[in-house]
């Protein structure tokens, strides 16, 4: 899980670095922001089903919907509150930031470990 964490990272991280190639400081802050935006609430979730299962020998299913239904909560949230406080947003950079993040977890399962 937290290697799909890790990749979500990085994917965020070459998203922030095309866009300040191509869109500037504000395309670099615009799509650090919608990465970071799946990154934070995706990390929380893995740190939470970790512990769940440290506690209890196994994740039930209530724990993952619950947990997985306030992670997408979490990215609107976050989402929304980007908008609010960086009314300069580039709104390419921003998508390209969040759709890289998002699909990172694809390539988790490619990875050796």
């Amino acid at each position: 899980m937290h290697k799909a964490v890790l990749l979500q990272l990085g994917a965020t991280l070459l998203a922030t670095a095309i866009a300040a190639v191509f869109f500037g400081v504000r395309g670099a802050v615009s799509a650090a922001s919608g990465g970071l935006a799946c990154v934070l609430p995706s990390w929380f979730f893995a740190w939470r089903l970790m512990l769940t299962t440290r506690r209890k020998g196994t994740a039930t299913v209530t724990a993952f919907v619950a947990g997985e239904f306030i992670k997408l909560a979490s990215i609107v949230g976050l989402l929304g509150l980007v908008l609010a406080l960086y009314p300069d947003v580039h709104w390419g950079a921003l998508l390209i930031g969040l759709v890289l993040a998002l699909k990172a977890n694809l390539f988790a399962f490619l990875v050796k470990t």
